[in-house]
Order: C-alpha cells, then sequence, then structure tokens
C-alpha cells in the first residue's frame, strides 16, 4: 500500500454561509492540492467534505496518516459513527444525525483505507495545517467570485 500524508480544513464565513475546504496530499515527492466551495454550507460540512474529497482522490487503497483540526470529525469517526449506525442513523437522543450524507460517505471513504488520524491544533503553526486552511480559504474566495458553488479543484 502507498503511504500518504493528508491535511485537511474547512472554512465557513458566517455559518451558516460561504464555505470552502482544502486538503494537502503528500506522498514521497509527490504532492496535490485540492480545494472546492459552496455557497450555503456549515463549517461542519466543510470539515467532513476536506476529508471525503482527500480521500476520494486516493486511487487505490493506501497507508493514511490524516491530520485534521476537527474535534466534530475526530470526535464523530472515534466516538458516534459505531452508535450511530447501530441506531439507524439516530443519535443517543433519538434525532436524525446532522450531515448524515458526508458521514455515510466519509464511513466508505475510510473503509477503503488504512487510516491513522492526527489531531492537530488549528492555526498553531502547523505547516501542513495551514496549508489546508489556505486552500480551505481558496475555496471560499472561488465561490465569491463565482456566485456559484465551486467542485474539487485539483493541481499537482
Amino acid at each position: 500500500m502507498s503511504a500518504i500524508e493528508i491535511w485537511s480544513d474547512g472554512a465557513c464565513k458566517g455559518n451558516p454561509g460561504v464555505g470552502g475546504w482544502g486538503a494537502w496530499l503528500r506522498s514521497g515527492d509527490l504532492e496535490r492540492e485540492l480545494y472546492g466551495g459552496e455557497q450555503v454550507t456549515t463549517n461542519n460540512r466543510m470539515e467532513l467534505t476536506a476529508v471525503i474529497e482527500a480521500l476520494r482522490a486516493l486511487t487505490r487503497p493506501s497507508d493514511v496518516t490524516l491530520h485534521v483540526d476537527s474535534t466534530y470529525v475526530m470526535n464523530g469517526l472515534n466516538d458516534w459513527l459505531p452508535g450511530w449506525k447501530r441506531n439507524g442513523w439516530r443519535t443517543s437522543a433519538k434525532k436524525p444525525v446532522k450531515n448524515e450524507d458526508l458521514w455515510r460517505a466519509l464511513d466508505a471513504e475510510v473503509a477503503r483505507h488504512t487510516i491513522t488520524w492526527v489531531w492537530v491544533k488549528g492555526h498553531s503553526g502547523d505547516p501542513g495545517n495551514e496549508r489546508a486552511d489556505q486552500l480551505a480559504n481558496r475555496g471560499v474566495d472561488e465561490v465569491r467570485l463565482r456566485g456559484a458553488d465551486v467542485p474539487v479543484v485539483a493541481s499537482a
């Protein structure tokens, strides 16, 4: 399996509001940047989308070290997801899971890879996190410029 490092981040100007997501992927000397955005979204949706799109970009099962600054993503994957699935995508309070569509997509992507999750404090100088944050804000800027959602944009 390929060894890949990923840093992901989401951004939202207003919550809900204009949002963007970004991911920086690195494997050896190879790098790839991904970003996108939506006109009306939430920060949590952008955090989830960043991870999903980064994992979708991998063409084969990989050994991934995934750096996130979102406790929502970390708690969801490590603590809440098994219970939600067991309870038919309901919370412990019997309410529908927010962002169920994205949690299901993330669950499917995670199953394809061997992932080591690393939580990093946002805006604390971690170079990968700072780069992912810049990409997420680029997604916001592109949405504002175009006046429309921005699909996945990639650069090598």
